[in-house]
């Protein structure tokens, strides 16, 4: 069924000028939810911890931040943009205890809301405005006139009044400019955890280092494996987010398109697709959101080694003294 999309003219403004938005993390999406809806004439409090970078933006950006307790307080509706691991504890200490009946919890990701993890109470509904892009993108198009594309969806204790109010909020962060695609908690949920397991983040990162890994073993040299294997992967993405697969094929040379059709099933394979719907499985069982939820109440020991584990492979050393000799990129260090 083809999705539904609202736009500028289906949202009703006036229905969030006449509240406070609590904005809880001045972070990516915070500043950028922040901004937007003040410039949009909604009167904004922002919530972040004293000494923080964080807390030093937004008073640079001239918000006078308080506490989640006292933000929670202020507000009519309550935008949580903390990490996904943070928000049980914040919310179960700092915002559920000073919620009031009429209040409007609004998520960027429905992590929390679909499994369980905050427990919102009667005469409260939460909704999700999940704008598809990173917030300084959110920030700079809105600056611009336009919009980055949302999802909205009503949550716990939804009514038609809430789901109105979430395109009022899209429309004040410059969503409705652009877009807006009606979807549900559970579906923004594990189709983003999908994407980030099976492509964006595991799948893709995965790939590279085992491409490189099999050309070092094979004799080549590493920097060579480097470009061939990562640098140039920004040059092939760009083209699809310009014009999909089809542009990206139209682009390249006819090796690499004869290429990419015959050998590319090779790597994706029955048995790749058979671990992608075990890996869709955990995510709609909540398997893994268990899983994390776990390992973040131990301190995080596995995901701490795995970092440290990642960050010390060859292909980021190498990289890292590539990177110096390009100096139009803007090279990041962490």
């Amino acid at each position: 069924m083809p999705a539904k999309i609202y736009y500028d003219q289906d949202a009703d403004l006036s229905l969030l000028q006449k509240k406070t938005v609590a904005i809880i993390g001045y972070g990516s999406q915070g500043h950028a939810h922040a901004q937007n809806l003040r410039d949009s004439g909604v009167r904004v409090v922002v919530a972040e911890l004293p000494g923080t970078p964080n807390y030093k933006l937004a008073v640079e950006h001239g918000f006078q931040p308080v506490s989640a307790e006292e933000a929670t307080k202020q507000g009519d509706v309550i935008t949580i943009l903390l990490p996904d691991e943070i928000q049980p504890d914040v919310f179960r200490t700092s915002i559920r205890p000073h919620l009031k009946p009429g209040n409007v919890i609004v998520c960027s990701h429905g992590f929390n809301v679909h499994y369980g993890q905050f427990d919102i109470p009667e005469g409260v509904a939460a909704v999700l405005v999940a704008p598809k892009g990173p917030g300084h993108l959110v920030r700079s198009e809105f600056v611009k006139g336009g919009g980055v594309p949302c999802l909205v969806a009503n949550g716990p204790n939804g009514t038609e009044e809430t789901f109105k109010l979430a395109l009022a909020y899209a429309k004040g962060i410059g969503g409705t400019r652009a877009g807006v695609i009606e979807t549900t908690f559970a579906e923004e949920t594990e189709t983003d955890l999908f994407g980030e397991q099976v492509v964006l983040c595991g799948g893709v990162s995965e790939l590279i280092c085992a491409a490189f890994e099999t050309l070092v073993e094979a004799g080549y040299q590493p920097e060579l494996a480097y470009f061939e294997c990562m640098h140039e992967l920004k040059l092939i993405v760009d083209l699809m987010y310009q014009g999909g697969l089809s542009y990206m094929r139209y682009s390249i040379s006819n090796t690499a398109e004869y290429g990419d059709y015959t050998r590319g099933p090779r790597i994706i394979t029955e048995q790749t697709r058979a671990e992608m719907k075990k890996i869709l499985k955990e995510i709609q069982t909540g398997a893994f959101a268990k899983e994390w939820i776990l390992e973040n109440k131990a301190n995080a020991p596995m995901f701490k080694a795995l970092r440290k584990k990642a960050r010390a492979h060859m292909i980021e050393e190498v990289g890292r003294k590539l990177r110096k000799m390009m100096k139009w990129i803007d090279a990041k260090e962490v």
